[in-house]
C-alpha cells in the first residue's frame, strides 16, 4: 500500500482527523517528489535485517538510528512534545522517519504555501528535505513508533516559522520551489515509490 497524500481542509479543527477537502484533492507521489519529499515502502517486521533498509542507509549516509514511541504511555512529557511536533517548523537537515508501528500524519507546505497531509503507516519511510515547512500529528489511533535516522550526530532542533532567512530554508526554496528547478534523480535501485 503506497503512502497517501492530500490537500487538507484548513478550517477543520481536529488535527488527528484526515481533514480531507470536499471533494477530496489527492496529491501524487510525483508532486511530493517535486517538493523534495522521498518515500519508500519497506517491511517493518524485518527492519533489523532488512537489506533494502541497509541499502538506503548506506547510499544516503544514514549512520545513526534510534526508535521513538509516540503515545501517552511511552513518551515523557507527551502533551508538550505532541504540541511541539505539530508546531510548523523546519530543520537544518533532512528529517528521516520510518514507521515501524501505528500511523500518523506529516503535513508539508507546497510551493503555494498550502498544506499537504501525508499519511504514514507501518512500513512507510519518508524523508523531508532540510528547510521544508512541516509538522507531525498522530491520527486517531494515537500511537506511532518511528525509527529516526540521521547523517552523523542526531540533531532535533526545530526552527519554528517564520524562518525565511534561515540558510536551510533559503537553500530549500532555491532547490525545490523556484521555476528553474531541475529534475530530482535517485539511483534506480533506490527510487522512491
Amino acid at each position: 500500500m503506497a503512502i497517501e497524500a492530500w490537500y487538507i481542509d484548513e478550517s477543520a479543527a481536529d488535527k488527528n482527523l484526515p481533514r480531507h477537502r470536499n471533494p477530496p484533492e489527492f496529491v501524487s507521489m510525483s508532486k511530493l517528489l517535486e517538493l523534495g519529499v522521498l518515500n519508500w515502502r519497506l517491511n517493518p517486521k524485518i527492519y533489523e535485517n532488512d537489506e533494502d533498509l541497509r541499502n538506503i542507509r548506506e547510499s544516503r549516509g544514514y549512520n545513526y538510528m534510534d526508535i521513538l514511541n509516540i503515545c501517552p504511555e511511552k513518551l515523557e512529557n507527551y502533551e508538550e512534545k505532541v504540541k511541539n511536533f505539530y508546531t510548523e517548523h523546519i530543520h537544518d537537515n533532512e528529517e528521516i522517519r520510518y514507521c515501524l508501528e501505528g500511523s500518523g500524519y506529516f503535513d508539508v507546505r507546497d510551493k503555494d504555501d498550502r498544506w499537504i497531509r501525508i499519511w504514514i503507516r507501518e512500513g512507510d519511510m519518508i524523508v523531508l528535505p532540510a528547510g521544508i515547512y512541516h509538522r507531525l500529528a498522530l491520527d486517531t489511533g494515537n500511537y506511532l513508533q518511528l525509527m529516526r535516522l540521521f547523517i552523523g550526530e542526531p540533531v532535533w532542533t526545530p526552527f519554528n516559522r517564520p524562518q525565511e532567512e534561515h540558510p536551510a530554508r533559503k537553500a530549500y526554496v532555491q532547490n525545490f520551489t523556484e521555476e528553474t528547478q531541475e529534475s530530482i534523480r535517485m539511483p534506480a535501485a533506490l527510487e522512491a515509490h
